[in-house]
């Protein structure tokens, strides 16, 4: 009796011991996704054969924004321009052109750019086209949306013009839905 104890003993600390390596490595993994900030994320910018660092924009706040050309939120391309210069100083805003939600930024990124700039007068960083949603998900835009990889909160993002406000460190703080007008409070209250 003595020996199937043991036995029995054996095993159990065998099974605790593989159960907490598989922790511990789980943790160690959390742990370095989490590590990682915006600052660790390049782009392609809008303009062929330019590049959005992020880590140039290091000590000022980021606002990432998937936005469209067609979209019934496309006006908010004018409060994005208007927020970008109100706080230049503490703030870069950066739009992120992407076709998931209703084709409504169907363009090319030449033609995206020059109706940014002709009807809105956008002076802000603009990224090449993306897919913000599926299996072709930009990369910057799984950390942006999973709580395991920025450590904060876990975003689905529902159409255009979703908006990822990131601190002067390079962490998420929140996101906001597309009815969040860029100067809403809401944004604004962290600028101040």
């Amino acid at each position: 009796m003595k020996r199937i104890f043991l036995i029995l003993l054996s095993f159990v600390a065998f099974f605790n011991s593989c159960a907490q390596k598989k922790t511990n490595t789980s943790k160690a993994k959390s742990k370095e996704l989490m590590g990682k900030t915006i600052y660790d994320y390049k782009v392609p910018a809008l303009e062929e054969g330019k590049e959005i660092n992020f880590a140039d924009f290091k000590g000022k706040k980021i606002l990432i924004v998937n936005t469209a050309s067609e979209c019934g939120f496309t006006p908010q391309y004018a409060d994005l321009e208007k927020l970008s210069n109100e706080y230049k100083d503490k703030l870069v805003v950066i739009g992120f052109p992407a076709n998931n939600f209703g084709g409504q930024e169907p363009g090319t990124n030449v033609e995206i750019g020059a109706f940014c700039q002709k009807n809105y007068g956008v002076t802000f960083p603009l990224a090449s086209k993306v897919s913000v949603k599926g299996d072709d998900t930009a990369p910057i835009f799984k950390y942006l949306t999973e709580k395991e990889l920025n450590g904060v909160k876990n975003t689905t993002i529902l159409w255009n013009f979703t908006k990822f406000l990131v601190d002067e460190n390079g962490r998420l703080i929140d996101s906001f839905i597309s009815t969040t007008k860029p100067t809403d409070e809401a944004i604004t209250k962290y600028l101040k």
